[in-house]
């Protein structure tokens, strides 16, 4: 029953903010890039933030791409090692947040009126330890198999 509600949820909020956020021509997916590079200390690499959002590289990189075909991003080559890219947000994204985020916030808002604030934060504390629970699980997972040797398939 959880899993079934937490994906229901998560598809119809998809939903809702894709509709939100259709007059700006991006997708809830590359929202959360952005925003998620906004709150980075220093710009990331590809292969960082890829990590960061536990997504492969190149859907990363194809996301990153668009966004950067509509201003909100620039892929940069990295100071030290220019094989290395790095993305920065640019003016245009600063731009649009700030005319767009009162807006966001007060339509999230009107979704999840439903919760108490004590429901909020208990719902915000569990994804929060599930998240991480995952995340540490996905990472012992490709330690194991990267240390596993390769599979004998009988041609040596």
């Amino acid at each position: 029953m959880l899993f079934r509600l937490l994906l229901a949820n998560g598809l119809e909020l998809r939903t809702r903010m894709d509709r939100q956020l259709a007059g700006s021509g991006l997708t809830t997916q590359q929202a959360m890039l952005l925003q998620v590079l906004e709150g980075q200390p220093e710009p990331p690499t590809l292969k960082q933030l890829a990590a960061i959002l536990a997504m492969s590289h190149q859907n990363l990189k194809q996301i990153a791409s668009a966004l950067e075909r509509k201003g909100f991003v620039a892929i940069t080559p990295d100071e030290r090692d220019g094989r290395v890219r790095r993305l920065h947000l640019t003016a245009q994204h600063h731009q649009l947040w700030k005319s767009r985020n009162a807006d966001d916030h007060s339509e999230v808002a009107r979704w999840t009126e439903v919760l108490s604030v004590a429901e909020v934060r208990g719902l915000v504390k569990g994804l929060e330890k599930l998240y991480h629970s995952l995340m540490d699980a996905r990472d012992e997972a490709d330690i194991a198999s990267s240390a596993r040797p390769p599979a004998d398939d009988g041609l040596t």
